[in-house]
């Protein structure tokens, strides 16, 4: 089968990939949410792209004797500042004065709404969830380590002079005014890109989150968790650091610092790093501080099945940014609807089990090895859905490896599935059904405004009758 190549954001260029230690297998930390708000769609879609990278590795490794993955994921509930760098309220700290809640009970919500969002999306369980807060200690010894050569102490907070270890930045590229523009300034920093190890307690203050250290009360970087947790359960060096293309700029460039720091040596931490592209709608980049951001459960709540979304998200290439519309969303949900009744179709003429044709694995393998272009994938399985020439039974076997990598679940949800009762309806699909009977009975017997009638009411309950739908579709929920 084809060798695994992958784009490495430090080198910017696609390299050929084998984990680092073939028999212990491949090391991969993704950065996690910050649980303050519940995750927009943007967020999400890092989430359907290291699903993806995690899918794919797993499929690598049982063709090359890898041992198996080990994926871990951070929940940050702690030290995240309302701007990438140094200044500002932190975020956990203002969602919960913003809502006169624990902090605690803040973290607790949104870190179960995430994963539900996880679960929604048919994203596999990493191996490991790291909460922040669990690995305070090791923070502090991490700091205490590193801080005689390469930070210095103001009254915020202690700092990481970045002019202390080689390359600084060279993750992020060129070190341009626009960089340099998102980091807010703080008294005595020796040098703009300086970031918080550990920032104190303003005076008279006491925080939800505050732990006593040696330069003194206070809570630690944003940064500093993800150094910690990756070598803690990964090892240094590891296979694949992975995270959105915003964290290529400052927050992944500060973590290669330290990790530099601690081993004394001029290792990144990880291999490769690899970063998805943003989701965009028509007016930028899809942000919580814009206000008004999409989650997944809000188009749960209009009647969309989750996995439209990952469709979505798939049928783009996790480094090109992705539009995010109704229409998009309309159309990927169109198309895992065709999916869906052609297996079930597949399925009512199967006789027995089947094995998977060597030749569709193989053209499966070498889109999904060319840095996980599940673009290219997806037209394969359609022709493999389609292909006569190979008995029902083997394409339905085949299609099961399929789903190992896009994770659609296509031999498992059905028609009804995708039915989603929007969170409004004030029907239940056995009423629609029994309307819809009604109905046809009104049309058979050119009772037309009956049938008006019947469509009108289902139209209030939110539910759209779909008279001439291609799909053979009767209904489906009013967006």
């Amino acid at each position: 089968m084809t060798a695994l190549t992958l784009y490495n954001s430090l080198s910017r260029s696609l390299e050929a990939f084998a984990p680092l230690d073939p028999a212990r297998g491949v090391r991969v930390y993704s950065c996690g949410p910050t649980v303050y708000n519940y995750a927009h769609l943007g967020n999400l879609r890092a989430y359907v792209f290291t699903d993806t990278l995690s899918r794919v590795l797993t499929w690598k490794a049982k063709e090359n004797g890898w041992g198996a993955l080990t994926h871990v994921i951070n929940i940050t509930d702690v030290g995240h500042l309302t701007s990438d760098a140094d200044a500002g309220d932190d975020k956990m700290e203002a969602a919960a004065k913003a809502q006169a809640k624990s902090i605690w009970d803040i973290a607790a919500h949104y870190t179960a709404a995430f994963k539900q969002n996880i679960a929604d999306l048919n994203i596999r369980q990493p191996t490991r969830w790291s909460v922040a807060t669990d690995h305070i200690e090791e923070m502090i010894d991490f700091a205490k380590k590193i801080a005689p050569e390469h930070c210095y102490e103001l009254d915020s907070g202690l700092y990481f002079d970045t002019s202390t270890v080689a390359d600084y930045g060279r993750l992020a590229g060129a070190q341009d005014d626009v960089r340099e523009g998102r980091i807010d300034p703080v008294a005595g920093k020796r040098h703009p890109q300086d970031f918080a190890i550990w920032r104190k307690s303003p005076p008279g203050e006491q925080r939800q989150m505050e732990w006593d250290s040696p330069w003194g009360m206070g809570a630690p970087g944003w940064h500093l968790e993800c150094s910690v947790m990756s070598i803690k359960y990964l090892g240094a060096p590891f296979d694949i650091h992975t995270g959105g293309i915003d964290h290529r700029e400052i927050h992944h460039p500060n973590e290669i610092a330290q990790n530099q720091a601690f081993c004394g040596c001029s290792d990144s931490g990880a291999h490769f790093w690899m970063h998805n592209n943003f989701l965009v709608d028509r007016g930028g980049k899809m942000s919580k501080s814009k206000g008004g951001f999409t989650t997944l459960q809000s188009l749960i709540d209009a009647g969309v099945h989750p996995l439209a979304y990952r469709l979505l998200c798939i049928q783009a290439h996790y480094r090109s940014e992705l539009e995010f519309s109704a229409e998009n969303l309309a159309a990927a949900l169109t198309r895992l609807k065709r999916l869906v009744m052609t297996v079930a179709n597949l399925k009512a003429r199967a006789n027995g089990e089947g094995s998977a044709p060597q030749t569709w694995l193989d053209r499966l393998d070498e889109a999904v090895s060319d840095d996980l272009n599940t673009p290219k994938a997806l037209p394969i399985l359609d022709e493999l859905l389609a292909d006569k020439r190979t008995s029902v039974e083997d394409r339905l076997a085949a299609l099961a490896r399929f789903d190992e990598v896009l994770g659609l679940n296509l031999l498992t949800i059905g028609r009804g599935d995708l039915r989603v009762r929007p969170a409004n309806a004030s029907i239940t699909a056995e009423e629609i059904e029994a309307r819809l009977t009604e109905r046809k009975e009104a049309r058979a017997n050119k009772d037309f405004a009956r049938s008006d009638a019947i469509r009108d009411e289902l139209a209030l309950a939110g539910v759209e009758v779909m008279d001439g739908d291609p799909l053979g579709w009767d209904w489906k929920p009013a967006l």
